[in-house]
């Protein structure tokens, strides 16, 4: 839970195996395999497929997301309704990516510009770049990162998800001109773009 490892088919057709997945699979059965785990959850505890969205924790005291994280086996890939550790994730992710680690040193899971994100569709990503200007229509707030919205990125917000954002003290025009990082799943609608639900899919970089 909270982070995304590259990934296998499982028996998936058509289904291609992402870079560095064995690697992945490795790290994570060196970590958990044979050994008594934690589980410790932070928000919403089963998903739609039943599947438990905890942190793992080894009988050693290790958290299993964050070694993962730490070996750059693994990006940070958080939901609205469980956010716990968020921030401590981002800055191991951070570190690895710095440090160029696992799978920070191949092209599939580089980090776009927003005028290399066209070319990157219906994938998940890390995109960082200048907003330009701030809106709202019908009450969904766009983060606008070229001079025309038809065709350049955009962040998208929905109303019920603002809230996150307002009760965390975010109003929109504190990201305008600023050098952000956003991560999400990127779509083509009016241009690129990257629906976010929660404030910690921007990361603001520089002022």
């Amino acid at each position: 839970m909270g982070i995304q490892a590259p990934k296998l088919p499982l028996g998936r057709p058509g289904f291609e195996k992402w870079p560095l997945a064995d690697e992945a699979k490795e790290a994570l059965e060196s970590l958990i395999l044979g050994k008594t785990v934690t589980l410790a959850y932070g928000g919403l505890r089963v998903d739609r497929y039943n599947r438990q969205l905890a942190h793992l924790f080894t009988e050693d005291g290790g958290w299993v997301q964050a070694e993962l994280l730490k070996s750059g086996l693994a990006r940070v890939y958080s939901f609205p309704d469980n956010r716990a550790l968020v921030a401590e994730m981002l800055r191991f992710e951070q570190s690895s990516r710095s440090n160029q680690t696992g799978i920070w040193t191949h092209p599939y899971y580089v980090v776009f510009d927003p005028e290399a994100s066209a070319q990157h569709l219906e994938r998940f990503a890390l995109i960082e770049g200048r907003v330009l200007d701030t809106a709202q229509v019908r009450r969904r707030v766009f983060l606008n990162f070229g001079t025309d919205w038809r065709t350049d990125f955009t962040i998208s917000i929905a109303p019920g998800f603002w809230k996150n954002f307002r009760d965390a003290g975010i109003h929109s025009d504190d990201y305008k001109g600023r050098h952000v990082r956003v991560r999400g799943w990127l779509k083509s609608h009016n241009g690129p773009m990257v629906d976010v639900t929660h404030p910690e899919q921007i990361e603001v970089l520089t002022p």
